[in-house]
């Protein structure tokens, strides 16, 4: 998500609460204070978001790396010949 697209759409957004709620309760003070509680909202919302998007992000490569640890790569050296051995006298 682009943060300066964010910053306009939260701003518009208060200021459509603002003029709402001063056009419901007839109160400059409390439209303000509605402007300020749903900026507040979105920036809460805002950040879930962002940390959301870095755990799942982070599992998917916790998940990735796990995935590549348990597959059966070829081995180098005296420990490969070992396990080619093992794996040919292993009855199927």
């Amino acid at each position: 998500m682009y943060f300066p697209q964010f910053l306009v759409g939260m701003f518009a957004a208060s200021f459509t609460v603002a003029i709402w709620a001063e056009i419901e309760t007839g109160s400059i003070w409390k439209a303000l204070g509605w402007a300020i509680l749903a900026l507040i909202i979105l920036q809460v919302g805002y950040i879930g978001l962002v940390l959301g998007q870095i755990f799942n992000r982070a599992s998917k490569g916790a998940a990735a790396d796990l995935a590549s640890a348990n597959s059966t790569r070829p081995l180098r050296g005296e420990l490969g010949k070992v396990r080619q051995g093992w794996n040919r006298a292993r009855p199927r």
